[in-house]
C-alpha cells in the first residue's frame, strides 16, 4: 500500500511537470519577422544608365520599389532598412553635389525617392564623405528616418578614447507592433546599429581629419550591443557596411563582418559594400556558413548586391514567452533580383515603380542634359575591352591629363626636375558589372557623360614622392590582378583573378615594365606579402635603363590610392607632397577642353613575358571587343561564355 503511495505521488508529480510545461508552451507565442534590406544604390535611383545615355534593366530603387511592395505585401511584421553608399556613385550624385548643391531646405532626390517607402532606419557608408560632412549634413536632414553609425566620432583632439562622442547616433531602439501567428499584438524594441570602414579616414581624408575619428567594428559592437540590449531590445539588427572576409582579424578591419557575426546579442546581420550578393555562391567555401539558410555562424545576414540590383530579404522565425522574453528560433535569407542574365540576355523581372520615377524625375533630366554636354574631340574610339591585358586608351588619356596637371603645379616648385609618372587603373572591366561594365566611347565628340566614363569616381588628384623601390612594389601589388600560369601546360588556364578589384590595377605611365604571370603573386589583395621571394614585375626601366633603388619619382594618382586604398606598400599617406583641390576627372575635362582633339593611342609602356609554352591562356570581355580597332594583335576569340561575355585566348612568347 506504501509502494503504491509512493507510485501515485510519483504520477502525479510528473503530470504536475508536464502540465506545466504544457502551460509554458502554451504562454509563448511565435512571431514571425521579415526585414529588407537596400544597400550599395549609389544615387542609381532610376532604371538608367547615364554613361550610354539609355534605360538599363539591371540598376534602380525604383526597380526594387516594386520588389519591396510585392515582399511587404507577403508578410505581417516588416522592418525595411538602407545600408548606406546612397549619395555618390553615378553622375546624378555627382551633379547635385559638384553642378546643382544643397541649400539648407533642400531635400535631396535620393531622400525624396526613399521617403516614399518607409525606411526604418539607416546606416552611413564609406561612400557618403565623399563630399565632405557640409554636404552629408545637408543630405541626411531629408531624410525622414534615422540615421546609425557606432564606430565614428568627434575629434575631440585631447587623446582620450573615453570621452569620445558618437558623430552619428550609434544606435536606434525602434518601438514596434509585431502580430504572432494567432493574431495576438506583442510590442517589442528593435535596435539597428550601424557601422563603416575604419578606412574612411584615409580615404576620404581631406574632409575627415581633424574633424572625425573611426574605430574598429568589432570593439564598438562589443561595447553598444550589451548596451542596446540592457535598454530593452529585443531584437539586434546589426548593419555593417562591411563585406565578409576570414582573414586573420588584427583591428580595424575594412571587411569584419564575419567577426560581427560571432559577437553575442545579434540577431540578423544587413551587409554590404563588397558589391556582391549573400547567400550566394561567392561564399560557399567559408567555415561557418550555411548558403541554403543564409547565416553566418548560426546569424542571419544578407548582401543584396548593389547599385540596387537586389533587395535583401531575412525571415526571422521568433519565440515570445508569456513575460516578453524574445529569441530567433529560425532564420532564412534571400537575395530577391530585378533582373535575370542569360549570356548576353537581360530578362527584367520587375517593372520600375512610376511613384519614384515621378519623385526624381526634375533632378534626373537635368542630370541628363548635364552629362551631354560637350568638351571636345577624340580622333579614334576610347574603349576599356582590352584593359587588363595590353596597355589601354582608356587608361592612358586619364594619365596623360593627370601628369599634364601635375607638371603645371611642379613647375618652379623644389620638386621641378624630379621624373613625373602617372597612374591610373580601368574602372569599368566587366567583372561582376556584366559584359556591359565597360568604357566605349566612339570617334568624335566627348561629352561630360564620356569624361565620367572614363573616371566615375569623385577623387581628387594626389603627388606621392617615391624610390624605386617603392615604385616597383606599386607595380608589384597591381600584377595581383593575374593569376599565376604554368608555362608548361596546354590545359585552359583562365589569367585573371576575378577576386581582384580591377580599380586596383594601376598602370604606371612614364615606365616601362614586364609582368611575368608564369611567377607567383608577390601580394594578396589585402596587401599582404604572400610569396616574398617572388617578382612578377621585370624589366622595370626609365628613358631606358633599369630603375634603380635610389632615384626618386613623383607619381600623380588620386587621394584614394595616395592614402592607403586598397592597401598598397608605401602608400599610406605618408608620402604625399601634393595635395590638389581638383578632381581627377574635372582634370580630365579641362585637359580635353585644353586640347580640342585628343588622340587616345596607348603607348605600349608595358606588356606580359613571355609565359612559354602556355597555349590556352584566356580572358573575357565585352562581346562588342570584335570590331574594336585597339584589340591586340595576340589575342584569338573562342566563343561566348555562359555570363554573354566574350572568351579569348592570349598568345605570348
Amino acid at each position: 500500500m506504501a509502494y503504491f503511495n509512493k507510485r501515485a505521488a510519483r504520477i502525479a508529480g510528473i503530470s504536475t511537470v508536464l502540465a506545466l510545461v504544457s502551460s509554458t508552451a502554451l504562454a509563448d507565442s511565435t512571431v514571425s519577422l521579415r526585414i529588407l534590406e537596400t544597400t550599395d544604390i549609389h544615387t542609381h535611383l532610376v532604371n538608367y544608365d547615364y554613361y550610354r545615355d539609355g534605360a538599363s534593366d539591371t540598376v534602380g530603387l525604383a526597380k526594387v520599389a516594386t520588389l519591396l511592395k510585392t515582399a511587404r505585401g507577403e508578410a505581417d511584421n516588416v522592418v525595411f532598412i538602407d545600408n548606406g553608399d546612397l549619395i555618390q556613385g553615378n553622375p546624378l550624385g555627382d551633379y547635385m553635389a559638384k553642378e546643382r548643391g544643397l541649400e539648407d531646405g533642400d531635400v535631396h532626390p535620393v531622400y525624396k525617392a526613399m521617403n516614399l517607402l518607409d525606411y526604418d532606419a539607416a546606416n552611413i557608408g564609406n561612400h557618403e564623405f565623399n563630399y565632405g560632412l557640409d554636404f552629408l549634413g545637408k543630405s541626411l536632414a531629408g531624410a525622414n528616418f534615422p540615421y546609425v553609425s557606432a564606430n565614428v566620432f568627434v575629434d575631440d583632439g585631447d587623446g582620450n578614447p573615453d570621452n569620445d562622442k558618437p558623430y552619428f547616433e550609434p544606435y536606434v531602439l525602434l518601438d514596434r507592433e509585431f502580430t504572432d501567428s494567432d493574431g495576438k499584438v506583442h510590442k517589442a524594441k528593435v535596435g539597428v546599429i550601424g557601422f563603416v570602414p575604419p578606412q574612411i579616414m584615409q580615404w576620404d581624408k581631406a574632409n575627415l581629419e581633424g574633424k572625425v575619428i573611426a574605430k574598429d567594428i568589432i570593439e564598438m559592437a562589443e561595447k553598444y550591443v550589451p548596451e542596446m540590449r540592457e535598454k530593452g531590445a529585443d531584437i539586434v539588427i546589426a548593419v555593417p557596411h562591411s563585406g565578409l572576409s576570414t582573414m586573420a582579424r588584427n583591428g580595424m578591419e575594412e571587411n569584419a563582418t564575419y567577426y560581427l557575426s560571432e559577437v553575442d546579442g545579434i540577431d540578423a546581420i544587413l551587409f554590404g559594400h563588397a558589391h556582391t550578393v549573400f547567400p550566394s555562391e561567392n561564399f560557399a567555401d567559408l567555415d561557418g556558413v550555411d548558403l541554403a539558410k543564409g547565416t553566418i555562424n548560426g546569424v542571419a545576414a544578407v548582401m543584396p548586391g548593389f547599385w540596387g540590383s537586389h533587395l535583401g530579404v531575412i525571415d526571422l522565425t521568433l519565440n515570445v514567452t508569456d513575460d516578453g522574453e524574445w529569441s530567433v528560433t529560425d532564420s532564412l535569407s534571400d537575395a530577391r533580383p530585378i533582373y535575370q542574365r542569360e549570356g548576353r540576355t537581360v530578362t527584367p523581372l520587375v517593372e520600375a515603380d512610376p511613384e519614384i520615377i515621378a519623385a526624381v524625375q526634375e533632378e534626373h533630366e537635368a542630370t541628363i542634359a548635364y552629362m551631354r554636354e560637350g568638351v571636345g574631340t577624340t580622333s579614334a574610339p576610347i574603349n576599356s575591352f582590352f584593359a587588363l591585358v595590353a596597355d589601354d586608351p582608356s587608361i592612358q588619356i586619364v594619365t596623360n591629363a593627370q601628369k599634364w596637371y601635375l607638371e603645371k603645379i611642379l613647375n618652379g616648385s623644389e620638386y621641378d626636375g624630379i621624373p613625373i609618372l602617372s597612374a591610373g587603373a580601368p574602372f569599368k572591366a566587366g567583372g561582376r558589372g556584366g559584359p556591359d561594365y565597360f568604357t566605349d566611347i566612339p570617334e568624335g565628340q566627348i561629352a561630360l557623360k564620356n569624361v565620367a566614363d572614363l573616371y566615375i569616381y569623385p577623387n581628387t588628384v594626389r603627388a606621392v614622392l617615391l624610390d624605386g623601390d617603392q615604385v616597383r612594389e606599386w607595380l608589384e601589388m597591381s600584377a595581383g590582378q593575374f593569376n599565376q600560369i604554368d608555362p608548361n601546360s596546354r590545359e585552359e588556364q583562365v589569367l585573371i583573378n576575378p577576386d581582384f578589384p580591377t580599380y586596383n590595377y594601376d598602370v604606371i605611365d612614364g615606365v616601362t615594365y614586364e609582368i611575368d604571370v608564369t611567377k607567383p603573386a608577390r601580394y594578396n589583395k589585402a596587401g599582404e606579402v604572400i610569396n616574398a621571394d617572388s617578382h612578377r614585375i621585370t624589366n622595370l626601366n626609365f628613358e631606358g635603363k633599369p630603375v634603380t633603388a635610389d632615384q626618386k619619382f613623383v607619381v600623380a594618382t588620386n587621394n584614394y590610392r595616395a592614402g592607403g586604398g586598397g592597401n598598397f606598400p608605401g602608400l599610406d599617406g605618408s608620402t604625399i607632397i601634393v595635395e590638389a583641390p581638383d578632381e581627377n576627372r574635372t582634370v580630365l575635362a579641362n585637359y580635353i577642353l585644353t586640347e580640342k582633339e585628343i588622340d587616345p593611342q596607348a603607348d605600349g609602356n608595358w606588356t606580359f613575358a613571355p609565359i612559354g609554352e602556355a597555349s590556352n591562356v584566356t580572358f573575357v570581355t565585352s562581346p562588342k571587343a570584335s570590331s574594336a580597332i585597339n584589340a591586340p594583335d595576340n589575342i584569338s576569340f573562342v566563343g561566348e561564355d555562359a555570363e554573354g561575355f566574350a572568351k579569348y585566348v592570349l598568345q605570348t612568347r
